[in-house]
Parts: C-alpha cells; sequence; structure tokens
C-alpha cells in the first residue's frame, strides 16, 4: 500500500529557528511521523535570521525564479534546502528578499509584529503550493504550525480547490499559545478577494486579530490539533466550538501514535465521503 503523505508547514523549527515550543514541536513531529510509516515533507519561511552558511542551505534552481502576485505586487519565489541529519529528512525554505530578508522573524528587534505579516502568510503558503507541485508530491494531509501558516486552509479551499494535484487534501491546524498582539492590514479582505477568494468567504476575515483570523479560519479547517499544553481562553472557545475533527493536547511520549491515528481518521474519511 502507498504511503499516507504528510506535509509539514512551520513559521519556525529547531535547530533554524531559536528553540521554543513551536520550533521544537515542529522539529519533532515530522520525524516521528516519519518513523510511524508516513512520508513527509516539511517547509519552513528562509527568514533573515537563519544563518545559511551554519546550516548549509542551498538554492534549489529548478524550484526557484516563479513570480507570486500578492495585492498586484509581484515577490519572486526562491527555494533553498537543508538537512536535519539525525531525523533523515530535508527541509526546504521558502525565501523571498522583501518579505524575509529581515533582521527579526515575525517582527522587529523591539518586539513589534511586523505590519505585512498577512502579506508574508499569503506568500508562504502560496509558495509552498507552487513548489510541491513542481516536486510532483501529492499530500493527503497539510499540517500546519503557527500562525504564520494559517492562510493555507483558504488556498487550498479556494483558489487551489480545481488544481487536481491538490483534490484530496486536507488542512489541520496545530493552535499554540504563540499569538500576536498587532492586528493584521484591514485590508486583508480586499487580498483574499484580489486572489479569486469568494466575497462571502473573504469578508469573514474582517476582524484581523489572532482571534478573529483562527476564528474565520476554522470554519474552513479540516481538523484542528491544540499544540500547547495550555491555550488562551478565547483561542479553546474557537476549538471547542469548531465542528471539525479535533485532536487536544497530547503528551510527547504519545503523539505518534494519536497524531497518525488521527491523520488516518481524516484520510480515510475524505476517501469515503
Amino acid at each position: 500500500m502507498e504511503k499516507k503523505k504528510i506535509l509539514f508547514i512551520s513559521q519556525e523549527i529547531f535547530p533554524f529557528s531559536p528553540k521554543s515550543e513551536i520550533s521544537s514541536t515542529s522539529r519533532r513531529l515530522p520525524e516521528i511521523i516519519q518513523d510511524a510509516g508516513k512520508e513527509i515533507r516539511v517547509f519552513m519561511p528562509r527568514f533573515g535570521c537563519i544563518n545559511e552558511r551554519r546550516h548549509q542551505l542551498h538554492e534549489v534552481i529548478r524550484l526557484s525564479g516563479q513570480n507570486l502576485t500578492i495585492d498586484d505586487d509581484d515577490h519572486q519565489l526562491i527555494i533553498k534546502v537543508a538537512s536535519v541529519a539525525p531525523a533523515r529528512m530535508q527541509v526546504y525554505f521558502i525565501d523571498n528578499d522583501e518579505l524575509f530578508r529581515r533582521n527579526g522573524a515575525l517582527g522587529d528587534v523591539e518586539g513589534q509584529f511586523y505590519n505585512d505579516n498577512d502579506e508574508r502568510s499569503i506568500f508562504f503558503c502560496r509558495g509552498v503550493l507552487e513548489t510541491v507541485k513542481k516536486l510532483g508530491w501529492q499530500p493527503d494531509i497539510i499540517h500546519c504550525n503557527g500562525w504564520l501558516s494559517s492562510m493555507m486552509a483558504l488556498y487550498i479551499k479556494f483558489v487551489y480547490d480545481k488544481d487536481p494535484h491538490f483534490a484530496s487534501t486536507k488542512v489541520v491546524y496545530n493552535i499554540f499559545d504563540q499569538v500576536f498582539t498587532t492586528p493584521w492590514d484591514k485590508r486583508l479582505p480586499e487580498k483574499l478577494l484580489f486572489d479569486g477568494i469568494p466575497s462571502n468567504v473573504a469578508s469573514k476575515f474582517s476582524d484581523t486579530s489572532c482571534v478573529g483570523i483562527t476564528k474565520a479560519l476554522a470554519q474552513y479547517i479540516d481538523g484542528l490539533c491544540i499544540g500547547s499544553e495550555s491555550i488562551p481562553a478565547e483561542l479553546l472557545d474557537v476549538f471547542n466550538n469548531s465542528k471539525c475533527p479535533k485532536l487536544g493536547y497530547i503528551a510527547e511520549e504519545n503523539q505518534a501514535k494519536e497524531l497518525s491515528a488521527f491523520f488516518d481518521k481524516i484520510i480515510d474519511e475524505s476517501v469515503l465521503v
């Protein structure tokens, strides 16, 4: 039987990012799911604070060079790759000089979140999908970690929905306790409209706070997980009120078995529909 394919995308992965709950989880989950018998691919943004020489990143020329248009501006997509030898896995990096080559990852040195993080999320998610297509690899599940990956479900459901490459792809979003405190651009619904997302869907993203984005997103997701032992009450309400399949917080020693089974459930249910 062909292995089920899980695409992990994250806003941060250790050791390329400093150690945190998200970066450590995003480093561990692909490895344990691979050991559980599934095929994996892993993507993250190539932030300017990542040391390319130390981590031996190199550009994949055959995957780079495409322009992605966001809000009527063209941004060149550059793809790089590095290996995590102990885990026997590669990490692909979505890169763009204007959007990601900054000293900070998600915000500046003073701790202020970047005011174009909405566009960075859109570029990251679209860049992943375009690259996966070029790789000729069809994911059964896209597992999203961190709010910079949050736009993925919208693009799978409403922009790439006619693309046979993603016809059966489901999106699972992992909620952590890390939130952004600077709302995204109020023009986000206009930018989503520009990409072809229906107006009745785009309008639901008028509340651009972290909770507002998560609440709107939960209507279009195929599965929700909790990645932190405790999350803000408002996000917990979003999780509890969601009608999609859900998986609560799992202790590290049980993650491989329970998360792999959760993926199987979502994939198998979609086959039966």
